[in-house]
């Protein structure tokens, strides 16, 4: 992801100012991204996918490379995050699928969460735990998730997630375009074969 987005910034001719301002994102923190010292969150990869005018699934896969049908076995997921990062773990899922309007990750929250910022952007989510046990965490409430249970909400509402239990959840995370823009949306399809 490091490189997609310091090539696509490049692509469209931006300097590394521009996409920060554009993004929200402070000049310091996306050189940090570009050179591989620091790994986005989902939020932040959604504001620099929709300042760079591409789907946030491009951040992870060359827009050449992206088929029709793709299936990712479990142990194929490309790790998105170091294995030892304490923060929440990001696992890729169908980076190279062609079209689509969500983008699907794998993720592994904290037990600690006290530390993680509230997240925030564009679009909807869908969450749905495959393993272990979780809380999808608000600013008004903490709602309890299990095995098996999911939910579904829009991503600009403030939330983070934390595991809970012994072991870290495994949760499957679906991270949708903000369709409010539709011509921004059609716009940032319309390169894919």
């Amino acid at each position: 992801m490091i490189n997609r987005v310091r090539q696509l910034r490049k692509e469209r001719l931006m300097t590394l100012e521009a996409l920060a301002d554009r993004s929200g994102v402070t000049k310091s923190y996306l050189s940090k991204v570009e050179r591989g010292h620091s790994v986005p969150s989902i939020a932040v990869c959604a504001s620099l996918a929709k300042a760079l005018g591409v789907p946030l699934d491009h951040l992870f896969a060359d827009a050449e490379e992206l088929v029709e049908v793709v299936v990712t076995r479990a142990g194929e997921r490309q790790a998105l995050t170091d294995a030892d990062e304490p923060g929440t773990r990001y696992e890729g899922i169908a980076l190279d699928a062609g079209t689509k309007s969500m983008a699907p990750f794998m993720l592994h929250p904290p037990n600690d969460a006290d530390h993680v910022p509230f997240r925030d952007h564009p679009g909807e989510e869908f969450i749905f735990v495959h393993e272990g046990q979780a809380e999808l965490i608000l600013p008004s409430r903490t709602i309890p998730l299990g095995t098996g249970d999911c939910a579904y909400f829009k991503a600009s509402t403030p939330h983070k997630i934390r595991s809970v239990g012994a072991r870290r959840a495994a949760v499957l995370l679906l991270v949708t375009d903000d369709h409010t823009d539709s011509s921004a949306h059609q716009a940032s399809r319309a390169h894919l074969p």
